[in-house]
Formats: structure tokens, sequence, C-alpha cells
């Protein structure tokens, strides 16, 4: 089986669908997810859904099972099987005990939740198989830390969870010290570029919502940025359905109006980020050029990050700086609170190395903004 993204003539928009061996979209699939994406969930998602759906299948079809006939012990063999190597899968190979698994906890249960929403989905399209994937626990007690909108209704009923979950190991996010941040500023030779992670040091955005940046985004008397979901041309995506306002340094404004004037000059876009020394010049900076930029990064500064290590020290930051969760998590765009206490958990326990930063405070004021006139020489 292979998944294969799928583009519409009349629209921008892309998806994923799951091809069989006679190269024919699987249908039950492809109906899920032609419905992921036509109540506008991300690309990313459906992709993700798509391979999780593709292993599923794949599943069945070496055990020789119907999918609208199996059992929960087929599940657990399906986790079995997902642990092992490829090569393995066909059952021709024997596997040592001591040979790693090749699938880790979190992404065995991740396929788990894919294919558990699959059956749901299927479920109002008349092949139910009942509690399949799904139990029913009954009421416990919750901390008092967290508890969900509406609780007092229905804090006596039973919860839905899954019938198979794996104990995952809590893995807390890898974050960028104050040094590793400010040398990747200074690894910049170009202000657009610096001012690109500068942004992601200095607000916490997701690289699809800095691409996605409008100059009407920039409130610069108010030293505030704005996300606002929108259909770009590069692609670029905000996760969250709704936009947010987010409070920025000076430095950060001082570096917009030094690339304004500096680099963009009388380019006519309404992009912030765009192609200035690479055709097609004036049009919206993609995904790709960006990580080709952070590979000439990586080999500059010999730090081997991930721009989203950005957001992870923009919050952690903030956490400890004393900013309350639910204001880092509304500056964050979570949709929901425990998305953001499910990551950062209590945030001294944070993996960093090196110095801590000073609280509160961006990488570029706790190391200093060098001139933006000496990276455009």
């Amino acid at each position: 089986m292979l998944v294969q993204r799928v583009m519409m003539p009349a629209s921008p928009v892309e998806s994923w669908t799951v091809l069989g061996d006679d190269a024919v979209p699987v249908e039950p699939i492809e109906r899920y997810l032609a419905y992921l994406t036509d109540i506008e969930r991300s690309p990313n998602t459906v992709k993700a859904y798509a391979h999780d759906l593709k292993d599923w299948f794949s599943f069945l079809a070496v055990r020789g099972l119907d999918w609208r006939e199996v059992r929960l012990e087929d599940v657990g063999e399906f986790v079995a099987w997902l642990r092992l190597p490829p090569a393995a899968r066909a059952g021709a190979v024997a596997v040592l005990p001591s040979v790693q698994h090749h699938c880790g906890e979190a992404t065995a249960n991740r396929k788990l939740s894919a294919v558990s929403a699959f059956y749901q989905h299927a479920a109002r399209h008349g092949v139910d198989l009942g509690e399949l994937l799904t139990t029913w626990q009954p009421a416990g007690h919750r901390s008092a830390a967290w508890r969900p909108f509406l609780h007092h209704v229905s804090k006596g009923r039973p919860q839905q969870r899954r019938a198979i979950s794996l104990k995952a190991a809590k893995k807390l996010p890898r974050i960028l010290t104050a040094a590793e941040a400010q040398a990747i500023l200074d690894a910049c030779e170009r202000v657009r570029d610096r001012l690109l992670f500068a942004v992601l040091f200095d607000s916490g955005m997701r690289i699809g919502e800095a691409l996605g940046l409008r100059h009407e985004d920039w409130a610069v008397a108010e030293r505030e940025l704005s996300v606002v979901p929108r259909l770009n041309a590069n692609g670029a995506r905000t996760k969250s359905a709704t936009g947010r306002t987010i409070p920025v340094s000076a430095e950060l404004i001082r570096l917009y109006a030094d690339y304004m004037h500096a680099e963009y000059g009388d380019l006519d876009s309404d992009y912030v980020f765009v192609n200035l020394w690479a055709a097609p010049r004036g049009h919206a900076m993609t995904y790709a050029a960006v990580y080709d930029l952070v590979r000439r990064l990586r080999r500059r500064t010999g730090i081997g990050y991930h721009p989203h290590w950005c957001r992870h020290a923009y919050a952690t930051r903030l956490l400890r700086g004393g900013t309350p969760v639910e204001v880092v998590s509304k500056l964050l765009g979570h949709a929901c609170l425990t998305t953001t206490t499910d990551t950062y958990g209590n945030p001294r326990e944070l993996h960093q190395t090196g110095e801590k930063p000073q609280a509160g405070r961006s990488p570029m004021a706790h190391e200093g903004l060098p001139e933006a006139r000496s990276l455009a020489s």
C-alpha cells in the first residue's frame, strides 16, 4: 500500500489518500480521509491518519482479515506487529528478543487513536463493532489542578477510554538555551533570516504561522503580532481555528523595521517573509526554503535544532517567569489547557542544557540584539 498526496483542480487545499496494491484508493480509508478534509482538518493531520490507517490495513491484509469483522485480539496483535521491524512483519524472519522495538509506545498509541477514530466514523455508516477499541471506566477522582468544563455535571458519569493503550514514558520537550538561541540568531547572514527566527523565539509562533504573516499583522505602535487563520499561497497554515494577538519585544519591532529598510525595500507583496535572492522573487517563503536555511544554520552553529524548539523555549521562559499557564496556553494558541499542561507539565522539570534564560525576557533581550546593519553588509 502507498500513501499518496492529492490536489484538487478547483481548490488549493491538499489532501491524502491510500492506494492499494492495485493502485486504486482503498475505499473505506478514502471515505474517512475525505471527511477529515471536508471538515478542514490540517493536511498534516490527514497525512498522519493516512499513514496510520495504511499500517492497519496492511496488517489486516497480512492476516487475511476483513476490516469490518475484527476482534479485540486482532487489535492486540496489531500492536505487536507494529513493534516488529518492517522486514519481519511478513513472518518470514525470526526476531531476537534483544532487537529494539521498531515502533515506540507513543507512536503505537497514536496509531490506535487513528484506528479508533476511523471506526467511530464507520459506525455512523452502519459498520458498528461495538466496544472494539473503546470501553467505559467508572467515574474517578480528578486532580483539583485541572478539571474539564462542566465537570460538576459529568463527574458522576462513566468516562470513555481506549480499550488498548501502551504505557508511554512522558517525553519532555527539548528547548534551546539563551546562548543557543543567540548563536542561531548570530549565524543568520541576512536580516530576513534573523527576523524569522527572532519571531519564533519572541512570539512562540509555529513556523507555519510565521510564514503566513502579512504586514498588516504587525501592530508596531502596540508592539503586537496577530496570528490570523487564512489560506496562504505558500501552503503555510495556522493550526488553531481562531486568531490571537501576541505581545512582542521592542527589539523585534526594530528588527522588522531594519528588514523593511535594508532588504525588503519597495517590493510589492503582502507577505513578510518572501524570496529575495532566489526565484520566484517576491513570492512567499515555503517550508522547504526554511528547512534548507535550518540545515545551513545547523552546520554553522553545530546545534542540531528544530524550529519548533523555539516555541518550546518561549513557553518555558514564560512559565518559569511566573506567567499563569492559562495565559501561556492562550498565547500559544492551544485549543485546550490540557495540551499546555500535558506538554510542559511542571516548568522546573523541563530539560535544558546550559544557563537558564532570564525569566520573562526574549533571547534577544537577554543576550542583546546586534545591529541588523552588520548582517546586511
